[in-house]
């Protein structure tokens, strides 16, 4: 997504990468496997292994371990909150969804992205027979303001606002500046608070202070954005600054999980010593009007 961009073909490339690495490690469905994720999932084979060697992780590393511990924490909130709805962003072909609704059946799972992608994923999964009126997908801008694709609109248009909402960012936030993307974070506590209950997950790359790691980070980041077409950022350095930030943007109870926590206790991969970048993901609950 950037401002103005009204179709995917930019960011949909990491998406059909991402969707080939989860399918590749028995996440997803047959029915959200495509021929290009494929071929990118083999370009990409040799640069991934030999970050794995030279670093001690790679994308596919913190692809898993970000999709793994934010299914662990939907699941939380749903066995012990009672979370009866959940909204994925910029879903791409996450197979989130399908996952979900297969282990709880009366959850009201929406999957919202650009136009073009939602209508792909639309089609796959309608043609699959996954879609109801409890698994529906929608088209959403998250930079929109007003009109039918605008946040705001979205979240009326297909919950129930009386409850709780669980709502996902996996694999966005990085694509836009700090200030484009905190503006999107208001707007998005602004209205779960007028939800009690509701939890907003998401995950972000630190900078790493190891210079070798910084200079490759930079550069991975520069060739992401010329494929994506986005501007790739890296907003926040350690815990309590993003704390600090989500915090500033109308969050409360703000946990950051670092995946070495999860080690041992999800089947997630490791990586060697520090994770690349520190990937984190927030957990937020905004605060609640007075």
């Amino acid at each position: 997504m950037s401002k103005r961009r009204t179709d995917s073909s930019g960011i949909s490339f990491t998406a059909l990468y991402t969707g080939a690495v989860w399918h590749r490690y028995g996440l997803s469905d047959d029915a959200l496997t495509t021929r290009e994720g494929q071929l990118l999932y083999h370009l990409m084979t040799p640069f991934e292994a030999a970050s794995k060697a030279a670093i001690g992780g790679n994308i596919r590393t913190f692809l898993l371990q970000r999709h793994l511990i934010i299914d662990h924490l939907i699941e939380t909130a749903i066995r012990e909150q009672g979370i009866t709805q959940v909204l994925e962003i910029a879903a791409g072909m996450s197979p989130r969804g399908i996952r979900l609704r297969e282990r709880h059946p009366t959850l009201h799972m929406v999957e919202a992205d650009l136009p073009d992608m939602a209508a792909r994923k639309a089609l796959r999964l309608m043609a699959a027979g996954r879609l109801g009126p409890h698994h529906q997908i929608t088209p959403i801008d998250i930079l929109a303001e007003q009109g039918e694709q605008a946040l705001e609109t979205v979240i009326d248009r297909v919950f129930d606002n009386d409850k709780p909402v669980v709502v996902v960012t996996e694999g966005l936030t990085s694509y836009f500046p700090l200030t484009v993307i905190s503006d999107f974070w208001r707007r998005l506590a602004k209205v779960l608070s007028r939800r009690p209950g509701s939890v907003y997950l998401s995950e972000s790359y630190y900078r790493p202070g190891q210079p070798l790691l910084n200079g490759t980070l930079n550069t991975l980041g520069h060739l992401l954005g010329a494929a994506t077409r986005s501007r790739v950022s890296f907003h926040f350095r350690s815990d309590p600054e993003a704390r600090q930030h989500f915090s500033g943007c109308g969050f409360t109870d703000v946990t950051v999980h670092d995946p070495r926590a999860w080690y041992g206790i999800l089947p997630i991969p490791e990586s060697r010593g520090n994770p690349w970048s520190a990937s984190s993901k927030p957990a937020c609950r905004p605060r609640h009007p007075a």
